[in-house]
């Protein structure tokens, strides 16, 4: 682990990082529950165990006052209305916020707090997204046939809680309707509110 000042370079058409420490890859699999039509879920896992995002990390100490950061790379495609995304986490140090770069690809970040407030806010290249502390965040690509690639950094001691999220998925999903993106409501969040 590097104990100067560094730099790293971000090419495109792929922007990987020119020096990384960890290459994290999810594939359908590591998604089980998260869609929520499983039945398409169950017929595309029969089909092969497809890769739908991948993250580049490099690695720093996780404590205060460190930056960790990366490069997250979410794959077009479906999963039976719902575009690919990443599984999604609120940070275990719940006060701590992440800033994300759009590089390539267009999606959306979905949010929502402890408390039930939620956002969705457009991904393109160029777009500098803030996630506030307390907000849970999940990267969707809303592209069939490009990656939704960002830069990401965040405090060193954030951590993620993944756990929360697998329970009962976002209040917003995003999907494919007429052919173009649309955010609906979560019909698991409501049976839950409603029970």
């Amino acid at each position: 682990m590097k104990t100067i000042p560094f730099g790293f370079d971000l090419n495109g058409p792929d922007f990987i990082p020119s020096e990384y420490d960890n290459h994290i890859q999810r594939h359908l699999t590591a998604m089980k529950g998260q869609y929520l039509d499983q039945t398409a879920y169950q017929q595309r896992l029969a089909q092969g165990d497809d890769l739908l995002y991948e993250v580049y990390e490099l690695r720093r100490p996780t404590v205060p006052g460190e930056l960790l950061h990366g490069i997250s790379i979410v794959h077009p495609g479906l999963v039976g209305d719902e575009y690919h995304m990443t599984k999604g986490h609120f940070h275990e140090v719940l006060e701590t916020g992440e800033i994300y770069y759009c590089l390539k690809g267009h999606g959306f970040m979905v949010m929502e707090t402890p408390e039930g407030e939620w956002a969705v806010e457009p991904l393109y290249p160029g777009r500098v997204l803030c996630v506030l502390p307390r907000w849970a965040h999940r990267s969707v690509n809303a592209s069939l046939d490009e990656d939704l690639i960002t830069f990401f950094v965040y405090p060193g001691d954030a951590g993620h809680d993944y756990g929360t999220i697998e329970q009962k998925g976002f209040r917003k999903l995003v999907v494919q309707h007429d052919g173009q993106p649309a955010i609906v409501d979560n019909p698991r969040w409501a049976a839950a509110e409603a029970g």
